[in-house]
């Protein structure tokens, strides 16, 4: 995947973190279009790499941060 799609789709996966409204990862992959596997794989880089604080909660039936967290691409 060209880097450019995989910040896209990270940027995207953050937002509905933040909102708490992804859903299953079944329902969360089908919305971002993509195969559960490829979640499970972004999800995985996002916590190993990026120590982003990502746990799927069953309660609220959702993946969220462990407190505040928000992904921030910037260039100068």
């Amino acid at each position: 995947m060209h880097f450019y799609n995989q910040l896209r789709r990270i940027e995207r996966i953050d937002s509905l973190i933040r909102l708490q409204a992804t859903g299953t990862p079944h329902e969360f992959a089908a919305r971002l279009n993509i195969s559960p596997s490829q979640l499970y794989q972004t999800i995985k880089f996002m916590k190993e790499e990026l120590e982003a604080p990502v746990y799927y909660s069953r309660d609220l039936n959702s993946y969220c941060y462990h407190g505040y967290a928000r992904f921030v691409c910037t260039y100068v």
